[in-house]
C-alpha cells in the first residue's frame, strides 16, 4: 500500500518537504527530509531505543551478564546493542579522579589479573592498584606481564599516588623498576598485605563475564576488552562514594 501524501512528513520539523532515499534492509522505503536532512522511514518495524531501556543496560553492564542476555532481558536488537556498547566503551575514561588532599596516609596495593582476548593463548593482563582505605580502583593498565607494562601500569596512578604511596605488591621484578625504592614493599600473600586487591580480582571475576575463565562471553577485540574492564572500573569506584 502506497503512503498517503500527508503521511509522508519530517518526524524532526514536520516539513513535507520530503524525498525517496532508497530502502532499508527490509524493503520497506526511505526518505530524506530536504529541510533539516533527516532520514527516517515511515511506521517503521523497529521502535526508537527508550532512554529508559538505555540507563537499564548501564547497569546490566556492570554485571555478569553476556551481551546476548542483555539483549534478550531489554529486547533490543543485537546489531544495535553491538554498536551501542562499543561506542560506549570507546568513550569510557581511561584514568580514574583522586582528591589531591587525602586524609590519611596513602597506602596502595599491587596485582595482576590473567585474561584473554579471543583465545586463551592470546593472554592479556590486568595490572590493578587499589586504595587500601577508600578500597578504590586507583589505577589500572590492560597489556602484557612486561616492564614496560609495569610502567604503563603505574603512570596510570594519580601523580600524587606515584609519588607519595607506599605500595604493596607481590614478587614479581618488574615491580621494582617502576616504583620508588623507599615507597615499595615486595610481600608473600601469607602477609596479608594484599588480600584486598586480591579480593578485588575475585570481585572482577564475578561481575564481569568477560573475565570468567571458562564463559562464552568473552572478548574479541582488545579495544572493548579494555573499555568493559574501565567502565566496570568507574560502575565499582562509584558505588564506593
Amino acid at each position: 500500500m502506497c503512503e498517503k501524501p500527508s503521511e509522508r512528513v519530517c518526524p524532526t520539523c514536520s516539513s513535507e518537504q520530503v524525498i525517496r532515499n532508497g530502502s532499508v534492509h527490509n524493503g520497506k522505503p526511505k526518505y530524506q527530509c530536504k529541510s533539516c536532512g533527516r532520514q527516517f522511514v515511515i511506521n517503521p518495524t523497529n521502535s526508537p531505543v527508550s532512554e529508559e531501556t538505555k540507563h537499564l543496560i548501564d547497569r546490566l553492564l556492570l554485571e555478569r551478564i553476556s551481551l546476548r542476555g542483555i539483549a534478550r532481558v531489554t529486547q533490543v536488537s543485537w546489531s544495535w546493542l553491538q554498536d551501542y556498547v562499543n561506542q560506549k566503551l570507546a568513550r569510557t575514561p581511561r584514568q580514574v579522579k583522586v582528591s589531591e588532599n587525602p586524609r590519611s596516609k596513602l597506602i596502595v596495593e599491587c596485582d595482576e589479573m590473567w585474561s584473554f582476548v579471543d583465545s586463551k593463548k592470546n593472554e592479556v593482563y590486568i595490572w590493578l592498584a587499589i586504595d587500601r582505605n577508600t578500597r578504590q580502583v586507583v589505577g589500572c593498565f590492560i597489556g602484557d606481564r612486561t616492564r614496560k607494562s609495569a610502567r604503563k601500569f603505574w603512570e596510570s596512578l594519580p601523580a600524587i599516588y606515584q609519588h607519595n604511596a607506599i605500595a604493596y605488591t607481590d614478587f614479581w621484578q618488574a615491580y621494582k623498576t617502576v616504583i620508588l625504592p623507599n615507597n615499595h614493599r615486595a610481600v608473600g600473600k601469607e602477609t596479608g598485605l594484599t588480600n584486598h586487591v586480591e579480593r578485588l580480582n575475585n570481585t572482577f571475576r564475578q561481575r564481569v563475564s568477560r573475565l570468567v575463565r571458562e564463559s562464552l562471553s568473552f572478548s574479541k577485540k582488545l579495544n572493548n576488552h579494555i573499555g568493559a574492564i574501565w567502565y566496570f572500573i568507574h560502575g565499582y569506584n562509584a558505588e564506593l562514594d
